[in-house]
């Protein structure tokens, strides 16, 4: 109830942090509607990208304290509403990654270049394979790896998109709106 008063005083006082706090929740569900809205660039030879995964990594890394894990899981599900999966699955999958992003952000926050693409497909792995394992779990068989692979790949080739917009976004919006605190 205190967090929930706190969230509404700083509505009222500082609209800009609030708005800046909802931001990275926001820009993450927003990559969910157009990661699967039914266009597809490759005439459905490629699943489409996990984006809103790439942004959760990103904020977790720069950011945690404005995308905690209520909000990641908010956003898997969202994700697995969208997509037609089964719920929770990339809610689960988001968790994982996280929880593995958020012991090793010091490690995975000092990367850069080639480094820091192989630390977000280590958490994409960990995603997909908790994705995978519940998925075969629920079908009691195994689900074909393929798809999710190619999922995988084509989620790691558009994160350096996604991490330059949303450094674009913390740099320009949320450091400022925010105090820069």
């Amino acid at each position: 109830m205190t967090a929930a008063i706190g969230m509404i005083e700083l509505l009222f006082t500082w609209p800009g942090r609030f708005l800046a706090s909802l931001l990275p929740a926001i820009i993450a569900a927003v990559l969910v509607v157009l990661a699967n809205l039914p266009i597809s660039f490759t005439g459905g030879v490629l699943p489409a990208p996990a984006l809103a995964f790439a942004a959760v990594y990103f904020w977790v890394l720069v950011r945690p304290d404005l995308m905690p894990p209520v909000a990641v899981l908010s956003i898997g599900l969202l994700e697995d509403l969208l997509s037609g999966g089964p719920p929770g699955l990339w809610a689960a999958g988001f968790l994982a990654a996280y929880a593995l992003t958020d012991k090793q952000r010091d490690t995975f926050a000092g990367l850069t270049g080639t480094g820091a693409l192989v630390a977000f497909a280590g958490a994409m792995l960990t995603a997909g394979a908790t994705a995978y394992v519940l998925a075969s779990a629920l079908f009691l068989r195994f689900v074909p790896l393929p798809p999710l692979l190619l999922e995988s790949m084509s989620t790691i080739a558009f994160y350096p998109l996604v991490a330059r917009t949303c450094g674009w976004v913390q740099r320009k919006l949320v450091g400022p709106m925010r105090g820069a605190d």
